[in-house]
């Protein structure tokens, strides 16, 4: 086992646990951070790693958000867990488009749109996007104040903003509160549904990829186990952190910053990759 590797794995915990929820594409992160580091290991190893650790950031969600999406407790009134169950039936129903277009188009969006350009002019696009939508906004009264006021038919249309997030490079929060923000749910909301979403979403994910794995033959050394854990562990906690922050941050403020930040963020992929490819590197 490597104490460099287990450096790197840190850095790979810490980069997902801030960009998983932020709105500003964790899959531009992961391509600059790996650019950098470079993590040695096989390619197929990698593939689960980046899509494993995510399970870490869930367990976030799941821990700060365990009593509003827990229909069974003893503390809650009837109408209270009706709320709850009345939620979950939302999310499923967002996440539909996501779990049938999803796994029809996901690998082929990966092989023919994953590379730098696509991520950096999907920041860029969805930045200006966060930045037009904000300065509409800046005298609106979203009528949706709390996700119990959330229709499935919104929920509906929500799940297929989620869609969007197929392309690299455009986030799936980003995609979701975007669109939800569109269908006239407040900041907090559409923020805290796009947290919901990930659940599923991600859980399904990382069941798929780590089952694609061990049918292709591979396994895990006792090395690669401890990593996959430890970026696991890192993403939990740096999540609830970054949860926390976007939370407080956006009952004063909007989503502008994080606009600018994908715009500048795209410009340096572009960049950097584009020097690459002159110097002979290829991107």
């Amino acid at each position: 086992m490597s104490v460099v590797e287990i450096l790197k794995v840190i850095v790979q915990g810490i980069v997902e646990g801030f960009t998983e929820w932020l709105p500003i594409s964790s899959t531009g992160h992961m391509i600059l951070v790996d650019e950098i580091i470079h993590m040695d290991q096989p390619k197929a190893y990698l593939d689960v790693f980046f899509v494993v650790i995510q399970l870490g950031a869930i367990l976030a969600v799941v821990l700060l958000y365990f009593d509003k999406l827990n229909p069974f407790s003893r503390r809650k009134k009837p109408s209270a867990k009706r709320m709850a169950i009345l939620l979950w039936f939302k999310i499923v129903v967002a996440c539909l488009p996501a779990a049938v277009v999803g796994l029809l188009l996901n690998d082929w969006m990966e092989e023919h749109l994953m590379n730098a350009y696509v991520v950096a002019a999907m920041l860029i696009i969805y930045g200006f996007l966060f930045i037009i939508l904000e300065t509409r906004n800046e005298h609106t009264n979203f009528p949706v104040q709390k996700t119990s006021q959330l229709t499935f038919l919104t929920a509906f249309y929500i799940g297929l903003f989620q869609l969007l997030s197929l392309i690299p490079g455009t986030s799936r929060s980003g995609a979701t509160i975007l669109g939800a923000m569109l269908l006239g749910c407040s900041r907090s909301v559409a923020a805290e549904f796009s947290f919901f979403l990930g659940i599923p979403v991600m859980f399904g994910a990382s069941l798929l990829r780590l089952v694609a794995y061990f049918v292709d033959g591979n396994s895990f050394t006792g090395p690669q186990v401890v990593y996959m854990l430890l970026g696991m562990v890192i993403a939990f906690f740096v999540s609830v952190y970054s949860i926390r922050f976007l939370m407080g941050y956006i009952r004063n403020h909007d989503f502008k910053f994080f606009g600018y930040y994908r715009i500048v963020l795209g410009i340096i992929v572009i960049a950097y990759f584009g020097i690459t490819a002159l110097a002979g590197g290829g991107v």
